[in-house]
């Protein structure tokens, strides 16, 4: 569910009024406001199901982080960043690199896609960059934003005043990359050669502080290899570990979604912040490493701060420990279980959903990230309060999401205790697939595949948006063993 507490920022922001917002709220806090003390207790995950006598003695930086929540950033000092930024004591244009001008149409595309979902910071971009939205409501931007426009707002984010201007400058570089230094540096990553970035660095220093497209630093780009020398270059040149990005994703949650458990080691030991926030309530990089079953990751993440502290982030580690705090004496659930889930997504190829606070729901989403990273005490512990094996509270069933992560043990535990092996559901794109078709998909899991085809799986059922069986899926994705497997399997039965 989003924050209960969210609120706007005013398009004119003055620190100061912020800072007495702080304050006052404090005061509230201090005094036993319940009212306060729920603002507080749900956006400071730190104090999600502590006693009201830590709350209470709450300090004011507190304060400012939860006032700073509220208004979507993920900690104070991104809220007094933005406001510097907006009143333009430091807002840099990002750096144009691409040399596709389709890859910046795309960018506007998933910007109008993202702002008819209500995305915070999305709104909040709409609203700095494009003067007929300056002092829009959200549902003003939902509802009118085009295409034309985000083109707008990401021409006027590279320092442009037009979209043709932004174009002009997509096209020089296409005919001379060198033009463009944080272009230079971009390559040196993609090449994983740290020399050479280093000598970029050296010779314009600010790149390690800058921005491209969408507001990822180099820093954001170089995590991806997992390589500890071109991380330790750019952090060495005064690269900032907590830098965000349009979505508020950091270079800790490039990593986690990545499950880059070198750069994650190398982030933490710099202090990155492991409350960030991306794509909404909840987006830590632990949810992302949890999103898509990176155990290392998670387990390492969650050593520093278990953060958000809910339900589904406990069943996704395992901790049976966390997940009976949710719990009263009567077995009821409590409300805590179901805050910061408005993360739902990893990026915006997977639909929009608003999570809700139904009892059901939320147990159901809680197995279905216990599947995700194959915690089966997790699994039994929600099977017994009730949980549905074939419940699909996002997208895909557990089954599903535990094959798609090649987790074998779940997958027999769940089929073992039910669930449907041939149940339909989707993830991103693909509707109305089997857990089998899912283990043909993409990279491929043959070992899921055949625990599945032994454990009876129905080799001829079609999908619903391409209508092909599984078989036809290993084709598709170019997975070569399971698509003979498949066949060898059918011609066994007689299919």
């Amino acid at each position: 569910m989003s924050n209960p507490y969210a609120a706007t920022l005013p398009a004119s922001p003055d620190l100061a009024q912020q800072r007495k917002r702080a304050k006052d709220f404090l005061k509230s806090v201090r005094a036993g406001d319940a009212a306060a003390l729920a603002r507080l207790r749900y956006n400071h995950p730190r104090f999600a199901t502590a006693p009201e006598s830590d709350l209470r003695a709450a300090k004011l930086h507190d304060a400012q982080w939860a006032i700073a929540r509220e208004y979507g950033f993920s900690s104070w000092i991104k809220l007094k960043t933005h406001i510097d930024e907006v009143s333009g004591a430091t807002r840099r244009p990002y750096r144009a690199f691409d040399t596709d001008l389709e890859y910046y149409r795309g960018r506007a595309e998933g910007m109008v896609r993202t702002a008819a979902a209500g995305e915070r910071n999305t709104l909040r971009l709409v609203r700095e960059f494009h003067p007929r939205y300056a002092q829009a409501s959200d549902a003003e931007i939902r509802a009118n934003l085009t295409q034309e426009d985000a083109e707008l707002v990401h021409a006027r984010e590279h320092g442009f005043e037009t979209w043709s201007e932004l174009e002009a400058r997509v096209e020089a570089l296409k005919a001379e990359p060198s033009i463009e230094p944080f272009r230079l540096a971009f390559d040196a990553i993609q090449a994983k050669d740290d020399a050479k970035l280093a000598a970029v660095l050296k010779q314009h220093p600010w790149l390690a502080k800058a921005s491209g497209t969408n507001g990822n630093h180099l820093l954001h780009f170089a995590v991806n290899h997992d390589n500890p020398s071109l991380v330790g270059v750019l952090l060495e040149a005064g690269a900032d570990p907590d830098a965000a990005n349009d979505k508020g994703a950091t270079p800790l949650t490039q990593a986690a979604y990545g499950g880059k458990v070198g750069a994650i080691a190398l982030l933490l030991a710099e202090g990155a912040s492991v409350d960030a926030e991306a794509y909404g309530d909840g987006g830590t990089p632990l949810a992302f490493a949890l999103y898509w079953g990176h155990r290392e990751a998670a387990d390492m993440l969650a050593e520093i701060a278990i953060a958000p502290r809910n339900l589904r982030t406990a069943a996704g580690l395992g901790r049976v420990d966390v997940m009976a705090e949710f719990f009263d004496g009567a077995g009821q659930l409590k409300p805590e279980a179901g805050f910061h889930r408005e993360f739902h997504r990893p990026h915006t190829g997977f639909p929009f959903w608003q999570p809700g606070n139904d009892r059901q729901e939320i147990i159901d989403e809680a197995l279905n990230y216990a599947a995700r990273s194959g915690r089966l005490e997790a699994m039994a512990f929600l099977l017994a309060r009730g949980a549905n094996l074939d419940s699909i509270p996002y997208q895909a069933t557990p089954l599903t999401q535990a094959t798609l992560n090649g987790q074998l043990e779940a997958i027999a535990w769940l089929l073992d205790h039910g669930a449907d092996i041939n149940k339909k559901s989707g993830y991103g794109e693909p509707r109305g697939a089997t857990p089998l078709h899912f283990a043909a998909a993409w990279n491929g899991r043959l070992e899921a595949a055949k625990l599945l085809v032994a454990r009876g799986a129905d080799l001829t059922i079609r999908d619903d948006s391409y209508n092909a069986p599984p078989s036809g899926w290993a084709n598709h994705f170019g997975n070569k063993d399971i698509e003979t497997f498949l066949f060898e399997a059918a011609s066994a039965k007689g299919l």
